[in-house]
């Protein structure tokens, strides 16, 4: 539709240009009859001079607006500018056409008409208003010409005959204003028709798609940054489920009409998709996105909805999700799916909050080789395609990489050996890529051959790092977080301290949050259970001093957990 509204304001502007270009060639043949007086050329040397300099100022002119006419997309698609350009334009014409009048009779010229083709040009191209104002302007100088020239006239005809021209002038701006305002009037709301989401009035799909490049290639142009918050209901489903989906689309309405209320003039808040909105935030920080965000989160948070009571929470929430481009996104796409990571964040860490982008490759960027920042890249990338297969993974590594922290400050690691561990939380898990969707969310047990293909993603996860030289020192955390401390476990069963140190370590916060999360195929423990589970394998599939230094972590922040994550 944003292409289709630029196309037609082209055709316009390119038919409003072959009207100037007319009226200026006709503007041309006044000059030439001046100058081209056969009498004076005659007798005259120096008027003849004069000829020749007119022809070569009105041949300049020409030459003016046919640029104008072959180039408008250049300067007229500029819409921080397009009214402005157009209307000293219009000013310009006014003056030529002015000059033509006197060099022709002025208050005795037959030529006066002549302003009626920017009268109609203008109100074609910027409106009533606009028409009506050159039309004005253009009635006060050929009115003013005949009081000026023939002041002490008892009857002056030509100041008569010009009230009537001026009349004309205003009625040609006033009814032909009138239509361009009513057909834009009927343009808008078939493009609200169009670019609406029917149920909560807000924009659509396509058309967020659409300006989101658009804001993208301004943000580009101007050196300004553009943010995206996605949003989504909380437990939408088990609302749905209990009270309808009337009850539901109530529900949409609302949060339509609170993000429409609750966002700036030059926002673009639209309808994702199901219970999903996105807003669209021009020349906007993440700080200023994130405080908007979180406005409209305790809004629907304090909002009155039926039934809410029943709702998992008690209230019903939603969480919020937010990236800005160029600094987390380095396109429209990217920046989308970086809000959408954030987004799962929120919905994974306890819902009803709001997360900004955060990607611990990101961080890696300002430590690792220049010429490794390509594959880091890539591997982010390979994160978010196993984050879209598997939602858990997402979630799991997030959290292992908060437990690391945690547990690295206690066992008092030093800066180096604290950064691996993030780094390899982060990423202990990118094997799964070579792992199909099925075998990741299957709710049944995994079969033997299943089983020993999702073994393999450790030294599958090594390989896809081997190539960027600065991670190496992370290999031996990724291979090894599936050993045992008994020597059970894969993929090369070693013992005790065979297995390196931090790689002990990721095993114990990995195997904590496996039991504490819902798996496809676990029933999640409580902290006090998995408390237990961790004291039991101590000595057989953990450490002892790292099981123990983990337990005291949990049990100084248990009542603490639900709020940070």
């Amino acid at each position: 539709m944003m292409k289709m509204k630029n196309d037609r304001l082209k055709e316009i502007n390119d038919m409003v240009s072959i009207v100037k270009l007319a009226s200026l060639m006709f503007t041309g043949i006044i000059f030439f009859q001046y100058f081209f007086d056969t009498d004076e050329l005659s007798q005259n040397m120096i008027y003849r001079q004069s000829a020749y300099m007119g022809i070569f100022i009105a041949g300049l002119i020409l030459l003016f607006i046919y640029f104008l006419w072959s180039f408008p997309s250049a300067k007229r698609m500029d819409k921080k500018n397009y009214r402005y350009i157009m209307f000293i334009e219009n000013l310009f014409f006014i003056a030529i056409f002015f000059m033509s009048v006197l060099l022709s009779g002025g208050y005795k010229s037959e030529y006066k008409y002549i302003f009626l083709f920017i009268i109609t040009s203008s109100t074609i191209q910027l409106g009533l208003k606009n028409g009506i104002v050159v039309a004005f302007i253009s009635s006060v100088l050929i009115l003013g010409m005949d009081i000026l020239c023939l002041p002490n006239m008892s009857v002056n005809k030509y100041f008569q005959n010009d009230l009537i021209l001026s009349g004309i002038f205003i009625l040609t701006a006033w009814p032909l204003g009138f239509y361009v305002k009513i057909e834009g009037e009927h343009i808008s709301k078939l493009e609200e028709l169009v670019n609406k989401d029917g149920l909560t009035q807000v924009f659509n799909h396509r058309y967020f798609h659409d300006t989101l490049k658009e804001q993208v290639a301004i943000s580009e142009k101007y050196k300004e940054p553009v943010s995206m918050i996605f949003v989504d209901i909380d437990y939408f489903k088990n609302y749905n489920d209990l009270y309808g989906h009337q009850k539901g689309d109530e529900v949409l309405r609302t949060i339509g009409r609170i993000l429409r209320d609750n966002v700036r003039q030059d926002d673009i808040p639209a309808r994702y998709g199901g219970e999903e909105f996105a807003v669209i935030l021009p020349n906007t920080t993440e700080q200023e996105a994130l405080s908007i965000a979180d406005k409209i989160r305790k809004t629907i948070e304090s909002t009155k909805f039926y039934g809410e009571e029943n709702q998992p929470n008690g209230l019903l929430t939603a969480s919020m999700g937010i990236s800005t481009y160029p600094d987390k996104a380095k396109d429209d796409v990217e920046l989308i799916k970086s809000a959408d990571d954030a987004l799962y964040r929120a919905k994974f860490f306890n819902k009803n909050r709001v997360e900004t982008y955060i990607s611990i490759l990101d961080e890696l960027k300002a430590e690792i080789d220049e010429k490794d920042i390509e594959l880091v890249t890539s591997i982010k990338t390979l994160i978010s395609v196993i984050n879209a297969k598997d939602r858990y993974t997402y979630g799991h590594s997030e959290r292992v990489v908060f437990y690391s922290r945690l547990l690295a400050d206690k066992l008092e690691l030093s800066n180096e050996d604290k950064n691996l561990l993030i780094y390899g939380s982060y990423m202990h898990d990118i094997g799964k890529i070579n792992i199909s969707q099925d075998i990741l969310i299957k709710k049944m047990p995994l079969t033997n051959e299943e089983w020993e293909q999702l073994k393999r993603h450790p030294e599958d996860g090594i390989e896809i790092i081997k190539p960027v030289k600065s991670l190496k020192d992370i290999i031996p955390i990724i291979l090894h977080h599936h050993e045992k401390y008994d020597g059970t476990g894969y993929p090369y069963k070693l013992k005790g301290e065979e297995i390196p140190y931090l790689a002990r370590v990721l095993t114990v916060v990995d195997s904590f949050d496996a039991m504490t999360s819902n798996r496809p195929y676990n029933v999640r423990k409580t902290y006090d259970e998995a408390i237990i589970e961790l004291k039991k394998y101590s000595g057989t599939q953990f450490d002892p001093e790292i099981a123990n230094k983990f337990i005291e972590v949990i049990q100084e922040y248990k009542d603490k957990l639900d709020t940070l994550l």
